[in-house]
């Protein structure tokens, strides 16, 4: 089995569990969050170590070790990301599954469970057009003040949503243009995002326009852009320069 249908494999029986977990009815609210977390995280940790033994693994839910840092392989996830979203039972959730490889996003799958939609970086789509006006995608209880301040600049309306990966996903399925991040995430939140974006040909990097870097002993990632190619600049332009 190839490392992208291992991803998108993984990532769609985790999002079956965690529909399960909530359907059952049993839990709710934080504590159903705290579970589906869990539960999720169990599966991929034990499925990865026993599909690829030798790699490295790094989850937001299991303790992190030093030895991931001397691995070139590393696989990246996040069991639930968007847990108030999932406990809420919206939609908005995903779950992440990325491999990186020599720090870069290689190979990645996010499923939306919620949506029974699995985007995986092997199998790119034909992107919608873009918007008109043109839309960016924030948080929808926390939006950064970067970008509700670039989004005015660029007349584009804010589309207010959960999880970063379904906010990524939402440009590859033509609901947005631009997710522009400022407010602190961790690699496990944009791994495997960034790469299903990259394979769609979309523009991934950090708002200062480096590259995405992962597998790094300090996880955290505080901030991303990911959008597509020809509007990757004049936003770059106005995060460097706010007062064009």
């Amino acid at each position: 089995m190839s490392d992208a249908e291992l991803a998108a494999r993984l990532a769609e029986a985790a999002g079956r569990i965690l529909l399960s977990v909530r359907d059952s009815g049993l839990i709710g609210g934080k504590a159903l969050g705290k579970a589906g977390d869990q539960t999720a995280n169990q599966f991929l940790v034990h499925a990865i170590r026993e599909q690829r033994p030798d790699d490295g693994l790094l989850s937001e839910e299991s303790k992190d070790t030093p030895e991931r840092l001397e691995k070139s392989r590393v696989w990246i996830i996040d069991p639930v990301d968007g847990t108030r979203e999932y406990g809420e039972e919206r939609t908005d959730w995903a779950v992440h599954v990325a491999l990186a490889i020599d720090g870069k996003p290689e190979i990645g799958a996010v499923a939306l469970p919620g949506a029974g939609v699995v985007l995986r970086s092997d199998q790119p789509q034909a992107l919608p057009p873009a918007g008109s006006p043109l839309r960016m995608v924030v948080s929808r209880t926390r939006p950064a003040a970067e970008a509700v301040a670039v989004a005015e600049k660029l007349g584009a309306q804010l589309v207010p949503m959960g999880s970063a990966g379904a906010k990524a996903m939402a440009i590859i399925r033509g609901e947005a243009d631009i997710y522009l991040h400022s407010g602190g995430q961790y690699e496990w939140d944009s791994c495997a995002p960034a790469a299903v974006a990259a394979a769609h040909g979309l523009h991934i990097s950090r708002i200062d326009g480096s590259p995405l870097v992962y597998n790094r002993q300090d996880v955290y990632m505080p901030d991303l852009l990911i959008c597509r190619k020809e509007h990757a600049r004049p936003v770059l332009d106005l995060l460097m320069d706010p007062a064009a």
